[in-house]
């Protein structure tokens, strides 16, 4: 049976009855706030998100709070043009990036405005399983080529992660935990297998702040491949300590970050159960510090980030990384319509690795640091300008100096035309812009399948759009976007049971449409819905959904209780495997499958104490993320938040 019409029915059905009850002036406050929310990722300035040439998802601390039980990938998942994959399956399962159609080395990751990377992936990406939601405030999502900016990587998506910040109180704690099951479609005991926890205290004395946090998360109750038996095992722990001092033109924030996981995990080619364990451990350093003048800011970011991962299997494995940022940057105001950013970044990235040869028992160098390493210096410059009658220019351009592969320039050029009308506003958007992405160090150095020769990929994107806002009550969007891949980097079979990392001769497209729509349809009700079509040529579709469609309904029941529904269809998609009996590589057609979702919360003391508790895949819907790999089915949790 196709659930997505029925289910897409009653979300229909749900909002309108409730909207019959009443259909006086619609004036919710959390609704307008969203959609006068201020934005900075796009032009590094703060702007208006209906002022802002880009469409630009923004998930403040209020939706944060109604999307408790969920990681950092789940709820990024949500969004139009997104597909993380590995977020509906075994809590330790790897995650993939797919944005726009692309892979994990074209999405970026900010960490209060500083760009974050693992030189040891193989992609060179960071993994969103070291982040914890609870030291979290907001989460901006930019697609499209955005290097001019953020430097290499980011060609299909900048996802910009703001920490909190302390309280203006001298002393506020806050606790959460909760409890929940962790079981597949097969199961239905409803065995308890996901604790999480967390406390955070912080305040402000004078000019000085401070903020520390901890917390644990511990999952298991699901085996890692379908057909196993033995539960895989999740454990994770994070700290974090934030200390700052603020001036009237002046402000210097440092802090440190741990973050650790243990993961169990399969056979992945035999597809049996086996005692494998990958364990991560992340610590990060930095320093920010803001001067304010007449004219503008002069913002100083540095940041050291080292991961340390042991792969623990039939092929053991060290992988040890440091990656060094700075980012220096002046945005200067001319006037009320004309904004510059000046900067330069830079960046060192070094790794080195070991495993045990066959016939061997010792660990053996595998990867030198003294080879595995580059640096990249950039300077960019970024003009933003806003004419009387509606248009406004965002356009910028940036030289990658690259200690392996010299310089390449970047430039991104978005024209933009609002107009104001009688019921709200009209916005035509149109983007055209370029991304360079560099090989890995693993994709470099790596001595089995590692190739020096590697070029950089070159990434075009053009979009072109239209958003409609109507009276603070509704914005809706429609995005065509269209990205060209050159030089692109591949796994490829050289035959023999050789594989090696090369560049395809090939270029590839990628294009497709994105459909926003918020719309507060009275006081206490809200609907958000997105869709995505992406059209991937056949070389590069591997699991990446031709149409996928996310809807919630957000209802404030009375003012102490609130009720999400929300429902995810994803469409079929082509996987493949290794066949240890053929020794070929097959193809697969994962069927499409709808999920429903619920989630429930209600305050016993205003602003102290909140209970809350969810559901899960309610309909129990049996499908697959990953050839031969588990999901999660129906399952439940509870929880309560106190702050004090």
């Amino acid at each position: 049976m196709n659930k997505k019409p029925w289910i897409l029915g009653l979300l229909s059905a749900v909002s309108i009855s409730i909207a019959a009850q009443d259909s006086q002036n619609v004036q919710d406050s959390l609704g307008v706030q969203q959609l006068r929310e201020v934005v900075v990722t796009a032009t590094k300035f703060p702007v208006k998100k209906e002022n802002s040439g880009k469409v630009i998802t923004k998930i403040n601390q209020q939706e944060l709070q109604q999307l408790q039980g969920k990681s950092v990938a789940e709820i990024i998942n949500s969004y139009s043009g997104i597909e993380i994959n590995g977020t509906k399956s075994n809590a330790g399962q790897n995650l993939a990036y797919y944005v726009r159609g692309g892979r994990n080395r074209q999405v970026l990751v900010l960490i209060d405005g500083v760009p974050i990377t693992d030189p040891s992936q193989i992609a060179n990406d960071y993994d969103l399983r070291l982040l914890d939601v609870n030291q979290i405030e907001s989460i901006e999502i930019l697609k499209g080529a955005s290097s001019t900016l953020y430097g290499s990587g980011a060609a299909t998506a900048v996802i910009n992660i703001q920490l909190k910040k302390a309280s203006d109180r001298k002393l506020a704690a806050s606790f959460k935990s909760s409890i929940g099951t962790n079981q597949s479609q097969e199961d239905d005991n409803y065995s308890l297998g996901d604790f999480k926890n967390s406390a955070s205290f912080n305040g402000s004395v004078g000019g000085f702040n401070y903020l520390v946090g901890f917390s644990n998360e511990y999952v298991d109750g699901l085996s890692a491949i379908a057909s196993g038996t033995e539960k895989d095992a999740y454990n994770a722990i994070h700290g974090n300590l934030k200390l700052g001092y603020s001036a009237k033109m002046l402000s210097v924030n440092a802090y440190g970050v741990f973050d650790k996981f243990k993961a169990d995990f399969d056979d992945a080619f035999l597809f049996m159960d086996a005692d494998n364990q990958s364990k991560t451990d992340q610590y990060r350093l930095g320093l920010s510090s803001k001067y304010n003048y007449e004219k503008g800011d002069i913002t100083l970011n540095v940041a050291y980030n080292n991961v340390d991962r042991k792969i623990d299997s039939d092929y053991p494995t060290k992988f040890y990384s440091n990656s060094y940022v700075g980012d220096l940057f002046n945005r200067y105001h001319f006037s009320e319509n004309f904004h510059v950013v000046l900067g330069i970044n830079a960046q060192r990235n070094e790794m080195e690795s070991y495993n045990i040869p066959f016939g061997s028992s010792n660990f053996q160098q595998s990867i030198d640091p003294e080879n595995a390493e580059f640096t990249i210096v950039d300077p960019y410059v970024n003009v933003v300008y806003e004419t009387n009658f509606g248009l406004s220019v965002n356009a910028g351009g940036r030289l990658n100096n690259h200690s392996e592969y010299g310089s390449h320039w970047v430039y991104s050029f978005n024209p933009f035309y609002k107009k104001e009308t009688g019921f709200g506003y009209l916005k035509g958007i149109t983007s055209l812009s370029s991304a360079y992405i560099t090989p890995s160090l693993y994709q470099l150095f790596e001595p089995t399948y590692g190739n020096a020769e590697l070029k950089p990929e070159e990434n075009q994107t053009l979009e072109l759009g239209i958003e409609v806002g109507v009276k603070e009550l509704l914005t809706a969007s429609l995005v065509y976007f269209n990205r060209w891949e050159n030089h692109f980097i591949d796994f490829v079979d050289l035959g023999g049971f050789v594989y090696q990392y090369k560049n395809v001769e090939e270029s590839f497209k990628v294009s497709g449409l994105e459909f926003n729509l918020n719309y507060i349809i009275m006081e206490s009700l809200k609907l958000n819905a997105n869709a995505t079509y992406t059209k991937v040529e056949e070389d590069l579709n591997l699991r990446i959904p031709e149409i996928k469609v996310n809807a919630w309904l957000d209802y404030q029941l009375c003012p102490a209780t609130y009720v999400r529904l929300s429902y995810q269809y994803n469409d079929d998609r082509q996987d493949s495997f290794f066949n240890n009996s053929t020794f070929e590589n097959e193809e697969v057609t994962l069927k499409s499958y709808s999920l429903l979702d619920l989630y429930l919360s209600h305050e016993l003391l205003e602003n102290k104490l909140k209970l809350f508790a969810g559901m899960s895949n309610i309909l129990n819907e049996d499908y697959a993320e990953l050839y031969g790999f588990t999901t999660k089915g129906r399952n439940v949790y509870l929880g309560f938040n106190l702050n004090l």
